[in-house]
Parts: C-alpha cells; structure tokens; sequence
C-alpha cells in the first residue's frame, strides 16, 4: 500500500483555541490539507493553547521561543506588535531561533514530503535556512512582502522565492513583486474563507432597520484605516451606527476619536459571535489604506466572510480588494483614504436601502468562489503537482 504523502505547514498567525479570535485562515486550509496529505502544523506558542494538539488528521505542535510571561511577538500580527512596542525586538532572535529548532525537529521526525510555509519572512526564511533540499511552496499574505522592503530583507526574500518550487499570493500586483524577487511559478490564490458559519447569515433581510448598521472586523492597526471610517462618519447627516470588531494597539486612540458617535467597540469575536454580527449588520466597511511603512492588505479574509454572510461590501479599490468585489455589483469601491468619499457612498446607500439588499446578495454569491472548499482544492492540486 502506497504511504499517504506528508506535509509541514508553518505559519506565525494560528488560533490557539478554534474560538479565541485569531483569524483562522490557516488553520481552515491545513484542514483541508489535511484531507490529501497526513499533515503537521508547527506555530509558535500562544496564551492558553496546549503544546500539541490533535484536529482530526491534523497535527498541530506549537514550539516556545520566550519566557511566556513576556510571550507576545505573535500574538496577533508580529510587524505590528513590533512597531507598537519597540520592547519586543528582544523577542525576535529567540524567536527564529526557536522557530529553527522546531523546524528542524519537525523535518527529522516527520519526514515531510513537502513543505507549506506561511510568509516568506519568517517561516520561508527559516524553511530554507534549516531544510532547503525538502521542496516547498510559499504563501505570502501582504505584510511580509509589502512592508520589509529594506535591501538586506529585499535579498533575503529573493532568495527565499527563487528556491520555492511555487509562491502564491493574494493579488495580481503581489504576483508582480514575486516575479521581480525571481520568483517561477508565481499564482494569485487567495486565503480561503471558511463560510460554513455565515452562509445562514445570508438569508437575512438588510437594510430595514430605522439606522444603517455598519460594521467594521479587522485589526486595530494603520492599515486597516479604521480612523478613515470614523473621521467619515462624523461627516454623515444620515442615521447609522457602527460596531468596531477586533483589537490591536490603536484600539485606545480609535475609540477616542469615536467620542460623541454612535460607535461600539466590542473587542475580538469567536466565529459565532462572528456570524452573529455580520447577520445583524447591514454594511460591511472595509476601508483598507497603505500604512506608512508600505503594508496594505493583500485581500481579508473578514471581508470574504462579511461577503458569504450576504452583507453589502464598501472597500477600498485597492489590489486584492477590488479583485474580489465587483463594483456596483457585488459591493461598492471607494478610493482608499478618502473620508468625504465614503461618507458620500454610505449616504447614498441609505437613501437607497433596497440597493443594499441587492449588493449583500450578489456578495453571497461572489463569495463562493473564495470558499476554503475551492481555495482547498487548489492549494491541494499545487502540493500534488510538487510532489509529482
């Protein structure tokens, strides 16, 4: 009997437990992995999760790296928990170094056939510094290969992408980053959003409420331009409220420049609670900016999800997010950083409540295409076609 072929997945982003909070794109996708290869997730170690853990085919082992009283570099994202506390540089060295070790225990214990890593810095870094004969393929989600552009780091990730048999990213205009880092084989594949807990969602009527009800899911940090939403709002002559989803180290200077709005900020969400909010939202605004170090979002997997709920998208058109909503038909695109022309967008959809409806239907729709399902499948066939 042939023996089932094994992966090692690695990333830095991993929920420690299914509903803390902590976007889960990698996890669904090692899961579905999980389906074809006898698979091993490595990550680092996060508050309250247990060292190893079983999810049905699915291995997961999470290696220490700091004293864990001080144990928070990823925790969240780690180029933004660098720059809001410049402390936890002290972190960086132990964590590749222990990021390393786990790695190399993994490829002499496991065996792997091939190798998925998760960003190009660190987990690729680490990858081809530790086991660079074990062929693998490279997922970078936008933080990565937007934000560490110094020539050193440049180099770095070159290297990194010349020896993977495959990079994948999130957008065309990543692709075109990738290929001038000498990258190969270079595909645009999106981060599938798991929406088995917001299809149901979708059955809800929007936009027949007294006040628009806008909601906001995302990291509480520059790019995600929650301050562009807000200073928007105080510009709107129209009833609406909006619910801040998530955390981040902007969250206190974000609710107080929501003083004297109807704003309410209710911290990170289990999927659930989730589903709960999208079902109760009318208006998913994503209103996605490029920070000042040159990160932006690749495409959010919340917004995939706000899409597969049925609710009516408001987006930057900014590469990744006007791939994925049609504009005028799946959702409305906004140019990024623009508060007067949001505002004009919500201002319009609420005097236009029954178009709101329409534009949540037509993203549950659109949605489909980037289901974990169908993502899965792809990522299943470029980890075969490796192997092959």
């Amino acid at each position: 009997m042939n023996r089932i072929p094994r992966l090692l997945v690695l990333a830095s982003t991993y929920p420690g437990t299914p509903d803390d909070g902590t976007p889960a794109f990698v996890r669904d996708l090692a899961i579905r992995e999980s389906e074809a290869f006898e698979t091993l997730v490595v990550v680092p170690r996060v508050p309250g999760a247990p060292a190893t853990e079983q999810e049905g085919a699915l291995t997961v082992r999470r290696f220490a790296y700091f004293p864990r009283r001080w144990e928070d570099l990823a925790r969240g994202a780690i180029i933004e928990n660098l720059r809001s506390r410049r402390s936890r540089w002290l972190q960086v060295l132990p964590f590749f170094v222990a990021e390393s070790l786990a790695v190399r225990r993994a490829v002499r214990e496991f065996r792997p056939d091939v190798v998925h890593a998760h960003w190009i810095i660190p987990q690729g870094l680490v990858l081809a510094l530790v086991a660079p004969r074990v062929p693998r393929i490279v997922t970078t989600l936008g933080g990565d290969l937007y934000a560490l552009r110094a020539g050193v780091l440049q180099r770095l990730k070159a290297w990194v992408v010349r020896g993977s048999r495959a990079v994948t990213v999130m957008n065309e205009e990543m692709a075109d980053i990738v290929r001038e880092l000498g990258g190969r084989d270079v595909r645009v594949s999106p981060m599938g959003a798991d929406l088995s807990a917001f299809r149901d969602s979708a059955k809800v009527a929007r936009g027949t409420g007294p006040a628009l009800r806008l909601l906001f899911v995302g990291r509480m940090v520059e790019k995600k331009g929650l301050g562009v939403l807000l200073s928007a709002l105080r510009g709107l002559d129209v009833p609406v409220s909006l619910t801040a989803v998530g955390d981040g180290p902007l969250r206190a200077e974000m609710e107080r420049q929501a003083g004297g709005l109807d704003v309410r900020f209710v911290g990170q969400l289990g999927r659930a609670d989730l589903a709960r909010a999208y079902a109760e939202a009318d208006i998913v605004v994503v209103p996605s900016v490029a920070a000042a170090s040159g990160d932006k979002d690749g495409l959010p997997v919340a917004m995939l999800e706000a899409m597969g709920s049925g609710c009516a998208i408001v987006a930057s058109d900014l590469p990744g997010l006007n791939e994925a909503v049609v504009d005028g038909v799946s959702g409305i695109l906004v140019p990024s950083g623009d508060p007067d022309r949001l505002a004009a967008c919500l201002r319009d959809l609420e005097a236009d409540r029954e178009r709101v409806g329409g534009l949540g239907s037509a993203a549950a729709e659109r949605a489909e295409s980037f289901s974990v399902e169908r993502v899965g499948d792809r990522y299943v066939d470029l980890l075969t076609s490796v192997l092959a």
